[in-house]
């Protein structure tokens, strides 16, 4: 098959990936492709909302949340960047017809979260994510500039005297072919997919990072993984863990023991909340702990999560009648490709945005409604970037040599490339894990 060849080529159509689209060019040829359909990805599945700067008084106290659930680790620059950009991206997403809860007078209604100081989390009933990512991908989608491939995975990429000169794909026929880019950006997303329990769709396997180990491509704190604390708990190990989502417990939901009693502060940052759950399903010898909607007002209840509802309804339990039981899941990586505050990675040509990129917004524990946000603001910035070096000229065309010599058939078994990547992604994490327990105890 004849070598492909694009200005940019993207790989992920997340909210992140399709951002960037937007914001890149429009007289620039755009490869988009994703593993599995363009609906398949975790920006699709965020249930609690996206934060916004509400006003100049509100900075100080974001700030401040951010970097507490963050265990003050975030950096402190990328923060104010996303804090300050949040009213702009806002403002895209309603032009391209996002629909946000509005209060009777027009004004946008907020919801809470936890680890949040105030009410500044906009959402759209209890799939915002869905809501965002749609029109962001029908808008991406009227683009003639754009081409979408489903089914179609980044293998590798091509690089030529430490440049990024495109990538090495597998079609949704299984053929193994390359595209020959000026500007590659990684949005593969997350890496649930190597766990067990996830809240994460399971073909996110971290093949960005996998791919960045392979060239030397710099990481950043590929041990910071956040564990969502409650997911619905399920006895089938194959399902994706449904997320009981954390406005559920902002607008009032509380969390039980096996007794029925309440047991924590169900609105402590992520992590903490999560070790203490645990705690209690030991001390209780269950697999889960109960979360009770009835203390959340029946039309709130409805009208704010009708799909959490349903679900629970699904599952056998009514969230108006009886408590649910909820357990911890893998849910979010803080770390993972190192970026600066415009999304380029330490190879020239090569973008990292969303969740498979740590610019340090995070820190070591992610405030909740801040992924959608800091995915968005920062493939915003490389797209900007992207944009001006096209228009002053600093973007070289790839070199056709870098394709001449490449042997695409140690692609061709797709589970043995698959299972390589897994080991090196994990054994990274594990070996980041030990070098920080190492300088830990050299510390004290």
């Amino acid at each position: 098959m004849q070598n492909m060849e694009t200005d940019v080529l993207i790989a992920g159509t997340g909210c992140s990936g399709l951002y960037a689209a937007l914001n890149l060019p429009r007289d620039k040829k755009i490869l988009m492709i994703t593993k599995s359909d363009v609906e398949s990805n975790d920006s699709m599945l965020a249930q609690g909302g996206i934060c916004m700067l509400k006003s100049k008084s509100d900075y100080e106290s974001y700030f401040d949340d951010t970097m507490k659930a963050g265990h003050y680790e975030n950096d402190r620059g990328a923060v104010e960047i996303m804090i300050k950009s949040s009213r702009s991206v806002i403002h895209d997403l309603v032009n391209i017809g996002v629909d946000f809860k509005r209060n009777p007078d027009g004004s946008f209604a907020f919801t809470r979260e936890g680890a949040h100081s105030h009410h500044r989390i906009l959402y759209h009933e209890d799939v915002t994510g869905k809501e965002i990512t749609t029109h962001l991908l029908a808008a991406v989608r009227n683009l003639p500039n754009v081409t979408i491939m489903e089914y179609t995975t980044i293998l590798d990429i091509v690089e030529n005297a430490g440049k990024c000169v495109g990538g090495v794909i597998r079609l949704a026929d299984g053929t193994v072919t390359t595209v020959k880019a000026d500007v590659t950006i990684l949005a593969t997303g997350g890496i649930g997919g190597l766990f067990d329990h996830s809240t994460n769709y399971h073909h996110l396997t971290g093949d960005g990072v996998a791919i960045s180990l392979k060239h030397g491509i710099e990481l950043k704190d590929v041990d910071y993984i956040q564990i969502h604390p409650t997911t619905f708990y399920s006895e089938n190990p194959e399902e994706r863990a449904f997320l009981i989502s954390e406005s559920v417990r902002g607008e009032g939901a509380k969390l039980l023991a096996k007794n029925h009693e309440r047991f924590t502060n169900e609105l402590l940052p992520r992590d903490l909340l999560t070790a203490e759950i645990r705690k209690q399903m030991a001390k209780d010898d269950t697999k889960f702990v109960w979360e009770d909607m009835r203390p959340i007002p029946d039309e709130e209840r409805e009208k704010h999560f009708p799909n959490i509802v349903d679900h629970c309804k699904e599952e056998g339990y009514d969230p108006a009648k009886t408590p649910i039981p909820v357990c911890p899941a893998q849910h979010y990586f803080m770390g993972g490709i190192k970026v600066n505050y415009n999304s380029r990675t330490s190879m020239k040509g090569l973008y990292a945005v969303g969740e498979t990129a740590c610019n340090g917004v995070h820190g070591k524990n992610r405030l909740a409604s801040n992924s959608l946000l800091e995915s968005m603001v920062f493939a915003k910035r490389a797209a900007k970037e992207i944009s001006e070096d096209y228009f002053e000229g600093n973007i070289e065309k790839p070199d056709d040599r870098a394709f001449a010599n490449l042997n695409l058939n140690e692609y061709n078994d797709s589970e043995k490339v698959a299972a390589e990547y897994k080991e090196m992604v994990l054994g990274e994490i594990d070996e980041e894990k030990n070098t920080r327990k190492i300088e830990e105890k050299e510390a004290v």
